[in-house]
């Protein structure tokens, strides 16, 4: 299991996003060396983990919860054969592109351990955006990256740490529960009655999440 590229993004105008002045930075390109690794802070004030990525829209994007986006080489592959095009590492706007490792399907909690040094948990899938949506140029986009489920995973980070491309991961904590990104991203798009069932992933939960599943629980008590 490895990082085949470290992804960083830079500002571009895009017609797609509501960040600030037209910007995003979902078109990522690998990096050629080293990138340090923090926790931003919290969503609203703080961006992207990488040292040298770009946050336009703070409001939806970045943040402690969302500090590292990971995508599977594998999962771009059956991408590529569906939309019959390619998809180079960074396509999907994520920090790394991985090789592996099943990276929807990591549990929400599991902690890897990158290049020696850096620590992330994962905290939920990837909810896909009109930003996204333009920079991908498919009609349907949403829709489709929603049904197809293949989310990705975002992580925080637990240690802070520097990383480059080919870094080996280590999976060095799985917990005990059933739930995976895939699943929590289920729940929190299409399936909302799965959110009483993604809070056995507890205080790993990515914070929005974890807020909707306990007000959702709360209206059903009232209900009942």
């Amino acid at each position: 299991m490895k990082v085949l590229t470290v992804n960083l993004g830079r500002p571009t105008p895009s017609p797609h996003t509501d960040g600030a002045d037209g910007l995003t930075g979902i078109g990522k390109q690998p990096s050629d060396g080293a990138v340090r690794v923090t926790d931003p802070g919290p969503k609203g004030t703080g961006g992207s983990g990488l040292v040298g990525d770009t946050v336009c829209d703070l409001r939806h994007h970045g943040g402690s919860d969302q500090a590292v986006y990971a995508y599977a080489r594998e999962e771009l592959d059956a991408w590529e054969k569906q939309l019959g095009r390619p998809l180079p590492n960074g396509a999907f706007g994520e920090n790394l592109t991985t090789l592996g490792i099943t990276v929807s399907h990591a549990r929400i909690g599991e902690r890897w351990r990158v290049g020696g040094e850096l620590l992330l948990e994962v905290t939920s899938g990837r909810i896909p955006c009109r930003t996204f949506a333009g920079h991908m140029g498919e009609r349907g986009w949403v829709k489709r990256f929603t049904r197809e489920g293949a989310t990705g995973a975002y992580l925080r980070v637990i240690e802070p740490g520097t990383i480059r491309s080919g870094d080996l991961i280590e999976v060095v904590h799985v917990p005990g529960h059933e739930i995976t990104a895939a699943l929590e991203f289920r729940a929190t798009t299409t399936e909302r009655e799965l959110l009483p069932r993604v809070l056995d992933a507890g205080d790993a939960l990515h914070t929005e999440t974890l807020r909707a599943a306990r007000a959702y629980v709360a209206k059903q008590t009232a209900a009942s």
